[in-house]
C-alpha cells in the first residue's frame, strides 16, 4: 500500500514537472531534466519491487487466521464505527460441528457497550449485526450463531483446495512480514576453559530454533555467542600455563584436557598465595595487552574452541563468536555515559547505578577499578542496538538472570538506547534440565554431566533402539549411521523443545527414543512412511509435481477435509511463535499433522490394490497430493527445529 501511494505521488509529480517545463518558467531547463529524469527512475525501481513483493505474496503461504480476523476486523468496523479498539478474536474450532473457526468477539462488545455507552445489548444480537457486515471475500462458505453470541466460520473447499495447491506448486514459503528487519539472538555463551554441560544445552538448541525460525520468516539474523573468555581467571590460567609449559611462546602447549587443567590452576589459586599473587598480575598484564600474555590467553581460547565447536558439529549449530573481550574496549566508554548523565552513585569504592524498579544497583566498575559483568552486559546491549542496529533482540538465557538481565535492559531505556515501543528486547528464559529424580542433572559421582559425554550416549542409545527394531538387517550401513545420528540427535533436541522452555523438564532417554507419543522418533518414523507413500506406488517427484498442477485437490471426505485445514494451519503457528518465542507451540503442531494424517491414511485410500495379487489397481491422486503436502509441511518444521529425517528409517 505504501509503495502504491508512492508511485500515485511520484506520477503526479513527473506531470507536474511536464506542466512546469511546457509553461517556460524554469530557470534551468537542464536541472528541471535530471529531476525528471531521477522521478522516473524511481518510479521504475518502485513498480518492480511492487511487482516483486506481489510475487512474493502470491507465492507466500496465507495464514488463514489473519485473513478471517481482517475479514472481521472489517465486519466489526462497520457495525460499530464509533468502538475504538474493539476485541478481536478469531481462533480455530475445536469440533467439526462449530464449524472451522469461531469468531468470539460478540461477548467482549457487550461488556464495552455497557461501561462506556451504558447500552444493554446481548452478545447473540450483536454476533448477527457482525455477521451481516461481513466484507465479500474468497475464504468464508457461510457463518452461524451459535450459543450466546460465538460465530462458526466455516471455510470454502475451493479455497482451502486452492491454497493447498499453492503450497505443493510453491512450496512452503513464509508469510509476508513486511519490511526486513534485524534480530540479534544472544545464545548458547559456554565459559573458556570450562567444558559445555547439559546446562548449555537448553540454550544452545532453543537459540539455534529460534534462529532458524526468524531466518525462514524473512528477517535478516546475527547469531552470537556471547563467549566467556575475559575476566579474572585468566590470570590463574595463564599464571599455571607459564608454569606447567614454560616454552608455550615458541611450542604449542599440549593440553588434552582443560577442564582439569581449570580444575589445577582453581586449587593452586585457592591454596597457594604466591600463585594467587602471580595471577593477580597476570590480569593486570593481560588487561594492558601485553603481547605475551595475549598470546597465552588465545592459546588457551583456542583449545576451548575446538571442545566447543566438536558439540557444534555435532548438533548442527551456526554461530558468530563475540565474547565479553569484545566489548571490553567500549566499557570505560559505558561508565563515561552513565557519569555524564547523572546516573552513578559512589558506594564504598564502587560505581554503581540504580535502576527505577529494581532493588539491586548495577556495579559498572569495581573499587579496585576492574570492570564486571554488569558493564561488559550494558556494553553488549549498547552495541546491539546502536552498531548492529538490532528492530529484536532476544538473549535466549536460563531463567537465574532474569532479574539481572531485566535491570540491564531498563538501564539501556533509561538511559535512551532504545524505545521499547519501536524496538523489542526480550529475555527467552528457560528452566533447568532434571534428572529422572527431578532433580537437577548430575553423574552418578554428583558431578555436572559433560554434553559431549551426552551426545555419545545418545548415539549409543539410539543405535541399540534401531538393532532392536532389526533396521540393521534392512537397511544399509551408510543408512544405518544416517538413521542413528537422525535420531540421537534429533530426540535431543525434540526432548527439549517440544516442552514449555519456561518449565523445568526431566531428562529421560527412554522416553524421547520412545517411538509412540509426541517424540521425535514418532515424528521422524511417521515422516519416512509418508515418504514412502508415494515410491511405493512409483511415483516419482516430477510426476506430483504434474499432477500439483493439473489435479484439483477433492476434500470431500471428512479426514480429507480435517488433514487439509490442519496443513494449512502452519503458517499461523509460525506467527504465534515469533510473538511468544514458545516452540513448544511448533512440535504440538507437528504432533497434531502426523496423528491427523494418521487418521485420514487408515480411512482414505491412497493406493487401491488387488487384494489377491497385490498389484495397484488404482491411484488416487488427489490422495497422493494430500501425502506430499503433509510431508512438505512437516520437513519444514523438523528444520526450523534443527532435526534432519532420512528417507529410509
Amino acid at each position: 500500500a505504501f509503495q502504491e501511494n508512492e508511485i500515485k505521488l511520484l506520477t503526479a509529480e513527473i506531470e507536474h514537472l511536464k506542466n512546469f517545463g511546457c509553461l517556460g518558467v524554469s530557470p534551468s531547463l537542464e536541472g528541471l531534466r535530471d529531476e525528471n529524469a531521477k522521478l522516473k527512475y524511481r518510479l521504475n525501481f518502485l513498480r518492480k519491487s511492487l511487482q516483486e513483493e506481489r510475487s512474493k505474496m502470491a507465492k507466500s503461504m496465507i495464514n488463514i487466521n489473519s485473513c478471517l480476523q481482517e475479514i472481521f476486523g472489517a465486519a466489526i468496523q462497520a457495525a460499530y464505527p464509533d468502538l475504538e479498539n474493539p476485541p478481536l478474536v478469531v481462533t480455530p474450532s475445536q469440533q467439526p460441528k462449530f464449524g472451522d473457526y469461531q469468531c468470539n468477539s460478540a461477548m467482549g462488545i457487550t461488556q464495552i457497550l455497557l461501561k462506556t455507552k451504558e447500552q444493554k445489548v446481548s452478545p447473540r444480537e450483536i454476533a448477527e449485526k457482525i455477521a451481516k457486515n461481513i466484507p465479500a471475500n474468497e475464504c468464508i462458505e457461510k457463518v452461524e450463531i451459535a450459543g450466546p453470541g460465538f460465530i462458526n466460520v466455516h471455510l470454502r473447499k475451493d479455497f482451502v483446495s486452492k491454497q493447498l495447491s499453492s503450497l505443493l506448486i510453491n512450496g512452503v514459503q513464509p508469510p509476508a512480514v513486511g519490511k526486513r528487519k534485524k534480530v540479534v539472538v544472544d545464545f548458547s555463551s559456554p565459559n573458556i576453559a570450562k567444558e559445555m554441560h547439559v546446562g548449555h544445552l537448553r540454550s544452545t538448541i532453543i537459540g539455534e530454533s529460534m534462529c532458524r525460525l526468524f531466518e525462514f520468516a524473512g528477517y535478516d539474523v546475527l547469531r552470537l555467542n556471547h563467549l566467556g573468555d575475559w575476566g579474572t581467571q585468566f590470570g590463574m590460567l595463564i599464571a599455571h600455563l607459564q608454569d606447567k609449559f614454560p616454552d608455550y611462546l615458541t611450542v604449542s602447549p599440549p593440553i588434552g584436557d582443560l577442564q582439569a587443567f581449570y580444575k589445577e590452576s582453581k586449587r593452586r589459586f585457592d591454596t597457594e598465595e604466591e600463585f594467587k599473587k602471580r595471577a593477580y598480575q597476570c590480569v593486570v598484564l593481560l588487561q594492558s595487552k601485553n603481547p605475551d600474555f595475549i598470546k597465552a590467553w588465545e592459546l588457551i581460547c583456542d583449545v576451548s574452541r575446538k571442545e566447543f565447536q566438536k558439540i557444534y558439529n555435532c548438533l548442527d549449530i551456526t554461530l558468530i563468536e563475540r565474547g565479553e573481550s569484545f566489548y571490553h574496549e567500549m566499557m570505560k566508554d559505558i561508565v563515561k555515559e552513565f557519569e555524564d548523565k547523572g546516573f552513578v552513585q559512589v558506594d564504598d569504592g564502587r560505581k554503581i547505578v540504580f535502576v527505577p524498579g529494581f532493588p539491586v544497583p548495577l556495579t559498572i566498575m569495581k573499587s579496585d577499578g576492574g570492570y564486571t559483568y554488569d558493564t561488559s552486559d550494558l556494553a553488549a546491549l549498547k552495541h546491539r542496538l546502536c552498531e548492529e542496529k538490532a528492530d529484536i533482540l532476544i538473549y535466549v538465557v536460563d531463567s537465574g538472570q532474569s532479574v539481572h538481565l531485566q535491570t540491564v535492559f531498563a538501564a539501556g531505556q533509561m538511559i535512551g538506547w532504545y524505545d521499547p515501543k519501536v524496538t523489542r528486547v526480550a529475555h527467552a528464559a528457560f528452566g533447568v534440565v532434571l534428572g529422572e529424580d527431578k532433580k537437577k542433572f548430575k553423574t552418578r559421582s554428583g558431578d555436572t554431566v559433560r554434553l559431549i559425554d551426552l551426545l555419545e550416549e545418545g548415539l549409543k542409545r539410539a543405535m541399540d533402539k534401531l538393532k532392536d527394531k532389526e533396521r540393521d538387517k534392512v537397511l544399509t550401513p551408510e543408512e544405518l549411521k544416517a538413521a542413528q545420528t537422525s535420531v540421537a540427535f534429533g530426540c535431543i533436541k525434540y526432548a527439549d523443545l517440544s516442552h514449555n522452555r519456561l518449565n523445568d523438564y526431566v531428562f529421560s532417554f527412554d522416553k524421547m527414543l520412545d517411538d509412540r507419543g509426541n517424540t521425535a522418533a514418532y515424528l521422524l518414523y511417521a515422516f519416512t512412511r509418508i515418504r514412502a507413500i508415494a515410491r511405493l506406488a512409483s511415483i516419482d517427484e516430477q510426476m506430483l509435481r504434474k499432477a500439483a498442477r493439473e489435479e484439483v485437490l477433492i476434500l470431500d471426505h471428512e479426514k480429507e477435509w480435517k488433514l487439509g485445514k490442519c496443513i494449512l494451519r502452519f503458517p499461523e503457528i509460525l506467527q504465534k511463535i515469533l510473538e511468544d518465542l514458545l516452540l513448544h507451540t511448533l512440535c504440538d503442531y507437528l504432533y497434531e499433522l502426523a496423528t491427523t494424517f494418521t487418521e485420514f491414511y487408515d480411512n482414505c485410500y491412497c493406493v487401491e490394490k488387488d487384494r489377491q495379487s497385490g498389484q495397484i489397481v488404482k491411484v488416487n491422486m488427489w490422495r497422493l497430493l494430500l501425502c506430499e503436502a503433509t510431508a512438505t509441511v512437516m520437513a519444514k518444521g523438523f528444520d526450523i527445529l534443527g532435526i534432519k529425517p532420512v528417507q529410509r528409517m
